[in-house]
């Protein structure tokens, strides 16, 4: 009786996750700009709004270009790790002649389930012209270029829900106008799977238990 009560309480125990967490080698959500699309194809992970300027993107998304011409060159090459997104199908495509514009390029994903203050994620990205990243409303990185990378990071202000990363971009007035960008790589990411709640009947066991060890332990000392 003993020996099966400390093996029920020890279950118990360990079906709590008191003692144990499962970490997640990668948050789902976090992709990288283009990649599993055609060029020409929208990405619809990530969402593409003007709050200033001339863009007005395809259907709230950015499109997959296809890596070739004007403005390829200047900007970062693309690769098989992420390629550029642009507010519409032709990437050269000018905008802003006049006053410059402010676009955010966002993404998101879900931690429900998961623990978010065991969570982080590491990445660099690219943008024309300039811009900042903003994370559940913090700014965690500012300053980019077209032509090399920016680090962004993040190992607080996760949320048990869904958690928003915004690229916001500014393009400049030139002349004409000119184009506008962005490209987005996640290098590194974790989280952990939330530790349940133990049901009352789960702590009673836990309790009787630990009541019983308890006494044995008096009564050998005694």
């Amino acid at each position: 009786m003993f020996r099966n009560l400390l093996l029920a309480s020890g279950l118990a125990i360990a079906s709590t996750g008191a003692f144990a967490s499962l970490d997640v080698p990668w948050i789902d959500g976090l992709e990288n700009t283009g990649t599993g699309f055609d060029a020409g194809q929208t990405d619809t992970r990530y969402s593409f709004t003007a709050l200033a300027g001339t863009a007005t993107g395809t259907d709230g998304y950015g499109v997959v270009t296809t890596g070739s011409g004007f403005p390829f060159g200047s900007w970062l090459a693309n690769n098989w790790d992420s390629v550029w997104l642009t507010p519409s199908a032709n990437a050269a495509q000018s905008y802003d002649p006049s006053t410059a514009g402010l676009y955010k390029w966002s993404i998101s994903f879900d931690l429900t389930g998961y623990d978010p203050a065991a969570s982080a994620f590491s990445g660099r990205w690219a943008s024309d012209n300039s811009g900042y990243v903003v994370f559940n409303g913090n700014t965690i990185s500012t300053g980019s270029s077209f032509s090399s990378w920016t680090s962004f990071a993040a190992s607080t202000g996760f949320v048990a829900g869904v958690n928003t990363i915004d690229f916001f971009v500014t393009n400049g007035a030139q002349g004409s106008g000119n184009p506008t960008g962005v490209r987005v790589e996640f290098l590194d990411s974790y989280t952990s799977v939330a530790a349940p709640v133990p049901e009352p009947a789960s702590y009673a066991m836990i309790l009787a238990g630990l009541l019983v060890v308890g006494a044995v332990a008096r009564r050998r000392l005694g």
